[in-house]
């Protein structure tokens, strides 16, 4: 049987990420059981009235179209992507040969995701009717 060692270099970070983990559990529970005990449930009523001279209410749909999500995010996956090119561009000499070709291998993978984004109709807007 083993014992568990105290004197580790990282058993305080440990301690303190177990601690903070298990603190934040317990908040996160306290904070929905006293949301849900203070949430008034009637206010859809009073979301639907007229308030001064206003025009009426209408209900909007509830649902923003997919094609929305799924242009943003390719933006941020090649967005983020293009940004690692920069320390590559920077340390290009240092790198030589197996930087080179690494970055090749990058952009050959990035392009194969563009394409097959492209084959999908990803990067196609339909308009809603």
């Amino acid at each position: 049987m083993t014992h568990m060692e105290f004197s580790h270099p990282y058993f305080g970070a440990f301690f303190m990420f177990v601690l903070t983990f298990g603190a934040f559990i317990v908040v996160v529970e306290i904070a929905r059981r006293i949301g849900r005990k203070l949430a008034r449930l009637d206010t859809e009523k009073l979301k639907s009235t007229l308030y001064e001279c206003g025009p009426e209410v209408t209900k909007q749909p509830s649902s923003i179209s997919v094609q929305f999500y799924l242009m943003a995010l390719l933006f941020i996956l090649f967005d983020i992507e293009i940004i690692f090119m920069f320390p590559w561009a920077v340390d290009f000499k240092v790198l030589g040969w197996f930087g080179f070709v690494e970055m090749i291998l990058f952009i050959l993978l990035l392009t194969i995701g563009f394409v097959y984004a492209w084959k999908k109709g990803a990067l196609e807007w339909h308009s809603i009717k």
